[in-house]
């Protein structure tokens, strides 16, 4: 009746990952040209980052949904079968949430209390990229924990109406 389509979601992540390689290959052929060693981003590699993160997160997503919901959507009530391996895998990224937030906090306290008078080898022993890279990793695991407990403990509902229906969709 109504299909999820895999091919526009695969496209978009392989076509993030074709635009991240092209920055990065485009940095490093430049400074290469120009004879130096340059850290720093142009302009034009920021936007195509920005937009293979965009499309990244699309194709993410547009998988996440197939996985979630299936290829072909029925009218009905599904009742999910929960079994060990999602029991599993749960707890599994609970401890890995656990312990990713425990490095969170210390990472965050214990490098301003080491020498809070020195903002200099604060920022060297506590990186803002460093902070990021943990939080965004807790929120990808707490995404995998809520898609885990759709997919495995809530039950489905797939409501089909006339194309003639009430609604303007």
């Amino acid at each position: 009746m109504y299909r999820n389509d895999n091919v526009i979601p695969t496209f978009s992540l392989l076509f993030a990952v074709a635009l991240f390689v092209t920055a990065m290959l485009n940095r490093q052929h430049i400074s290469r040209l120009a004879g130096e060693n340059v850290d720093h981003l142009s302009v034009g590699g920021i936007g195509l980052i920005a937009f293979a993160v965009v499309l990244f997160i699309y194709g993410f997503i547009g998988l996440l949904s197939t996985w979630l919901e299936g290829q072909e959507l029925h009218p009905g009530v599904r009742q999910p079968e929960p079994g060990s391996a999602p029991v599993t895998a749960g707890i599994v990224l609970s401890l890995l949430l656990v312990m990713l937030s425990g490095f969170f906090v210390r990472l965050i306290t214990f490098a301003y209390a080491a020498n809070p008078l020195k903002p200099a080898e604060v920022a060297a022993a506590n990186p803002t990229w460093l902070q990021g890279l943990i939080f965004a990793a807790m929120m990808l695991v707490i995404a995998f924990l809520v898609a885990l407990y759709k997919k495995f403990y809530l039950p489905e509902e797939v409501v089909a109406e006339d194309e003639k229906g009430d609604f303007p969709w």
